[in-house]
């Protein structure tokens, strides 16, 4: 005998799909922290022994984020992540196929606060990344920093996060076989202190490294657009050669992180709060783009593909933005 449930009240699935974005929340601002008093606490009880035992694996697991990560597809699969996409929602945009022949790395464009299009487009099945995609696998790159947070690393690692740095990305787009994505918040950290309802200020001028790893590894690069990512928090005004900035720029060098004073909505109410607006994103994903191996390209050989990315990216949000309620008048700004 077939059991069918009713179908959730419309009041129960709004609870449900805030209650999964507090959770995304607290884990990226607070969840870090909580490891590090769990396993440091650990050590002052009679429980010692799981935090030695850990710290033992740690020690020889630590190459693991540079090497590819540690996938769960549970956790991938979780329907929390499916509250959170229709909280927004978020809706994840193919415009051309992606070989599973070959590897790629993705330019995902802007970071937004908390980069909420990014995560759960690729380190989620909540938009259908794979059956968009077939045959291919999707990593994000993440500030090394986090993966040397016990327990909170290998959250990350279960979602498809690697480490920021050269060998990661090496690893990920040398693997045999392709069917790999390596996708990269390119204006990273410093870019989320632009990142304010209307702005499409992009950290991109200068950015080449990118690129580099590109054509070191023969990579086509794709670029991807996140229409809405900057409209789901505001931030305290902090204009350039304001106290304010220079004051994150320099937490920025020292951390490596920045800390943009954002603010939006409330649980219970929508006037005051650090929950996101419920705005939709729309994750366009560009076509890739060749790219001709070379093991150490010149300047000149960089530059010009960094152009031609520039061209490509530039191409694609002028083509969709009408789509999702962008002025006509707005176009992408490279600082």
């Amino acid at each position: 005998m077939k059991i069918e449930f009713a179908p959730l009240s419309l009041p129960l699935q709004r609870r449900l799909q805030t209650a999964s974005v507090v959770q995304w929340v607290f884990s990226f601002l607070g969840l870090a922290q909580c490891c590090v008093a769990l396993f440091i606490g650990l050590l002052f009880t009679r429980f010692w022994l799981l935090s030695a035992l850990y710290a033992a694996w740690w020690l020889t697991d630590r190459e693991a984020p540079s090497r590819g990560g540690r996938r769960s597809q549970l956790l991938r699969n979780s329907i929390v992540w499916r509250y959170m996409r229709d909280y927004f929602p978020v809706t994840l945009v193919k415009t051309a196929e992606l070989d599973p022949r070959q590897n790629y790395l993705m330019g995902f464009h802007p970071h937004g606060v908390l980069a909420v299009g990014a995560f759960l487009n690729f380190c989620t099945e909540a938009s259908g990344f794979s059956t968009l995609f077939p045959g291919i696998t999707p990593h994000l790159m993440m500030l090394s920093l986090w993966f040397r947070v016990p327990f909170f690393r290998d959250y990350l690692m279960a979602g498809g996060l690697v480490s920021s740095d050269k060998e990661s990305a090496s690893h990920v787009l040398q693997k045999p076989g392709g069917g790999n994505l390596l996708t990269i918040i390119v204006g990273g950290a410093q870019e989320a202190l632009d990142a304010r309802p209307g702005s499409y200020t992009l950290l991109l001028k200068n950015r080449k490294g990118f690129v580099r790893v590109a054509i070191e590894n023969g990579t086509p690069l794709v670029p991807t657009f996140s229409f809405g990512e900057n409209d789901l928090f505001e931030q305290v005004s902090n204009p350039k050669g304001s106290w304010l900035r220079r004051l994150q720029h320099r937490l920025q060098q020292v951390m490596g992180v920045s800390l943009p004073l954002f603010h939006a909505r409330g649980i219970f109410q929508y006037s005051f709060g650090l929950m996101p607006y419920r705005r939709p994103i729309y994750t366009v994903v560009g076509k890739p783009i060749p790219v001709q191996k070379k093991y150490k390209p010149s300047e000149e050989e960089v530059d010009r593909v960094h152009q031609k990315y520039l061209e490509e990216l530039c191409k694609l949000f002028e083509e969709h933005k009408a789509k999702y309620n962008v002025p006509e008048d707005s176009h992408l700004e490279f600082i």
